[in-house]
């Protein structure tokens, strides 16, 4: 499956898209996506396990047995414990957080939604987060799905990516862009 970002030509986009194509043959493309978020937060919340994966020493059949056992304490789908034994077997366990993005892209996309990330100085309501969903939505024709962060140190205003698109109107920028010209 290729796809406008190119994710596709990439080794952790060729293995989501092999995935993407295999859940959607077999109609679990929303049971994997789930699969690959709980991965992803256990990936962020152990660094036992962020350093299982990238560690060149675990030897494959070790690393097919860790993948096992925590596939079976998430309580993974099928396809999904079966493509972490195709990344251990291969060898690639350590693209696994760049294929649970991957993935999630070429999933948004076949949705036809667009994922906008926002960071702020402080947390945004709801009720904001639903303007700015509907300002995003009318100006990129799509969907849009929120990630909100929160950065104090842009001291204020938004920063917003999408893709590889950023609008930035934070204070800190504003600052420095002001700083910047007064210097000459």
């Amino acid at each position: 499956m290729e796809n406008s970002g190119g994710i596709s030509a990439s080794l952790q986009g060729r293995y989501a898209s092999a995935l993407y194509d295999l859940a959607s043959e077999n109609k679990a493309v929303a049971a994997v996506e789930q699969d690959l978020g709980a991965l992803a937060q256990a990936l962020s919340e152990s660094a036992d396990l962020a350093a299982l994966i990238r560690n060149p020493q675990v030897g494959r059949d070790a690393a097919a047995k860790a993948m096992d056992g925590i596939a079976k304490l998430l309580k993974l789908s099928p396809l999904t414990e079966k493509f972490l034994g195709v990344l251990s077997a291969n060898g690639r366990l350590a693209v696994l957080p760049q294929v649970i993005g991957a993935f999630s892209a070429i999933a948004s996309a076949a949705r036809g939604e667009v994922k906008a990330e926002v960071t702020s100085a402080h947390p945004l309501s709801d009720a904001q987060l639903k303007a700015l969903s509907a300002k995003l939505k009318a100006r990129e024709g799509k969907d849009v799905t929120l990630s909100a962060t929160v950065d104090p140190a842009i001291l204020g205003g938004l920063v917003v990516k999408i893709g590889s698109t950023q609008i930035d109107s934070s204070i800190r920028t504003r600052l420095n862009t002001l700083a910047h010209a007064m210097k000459g």
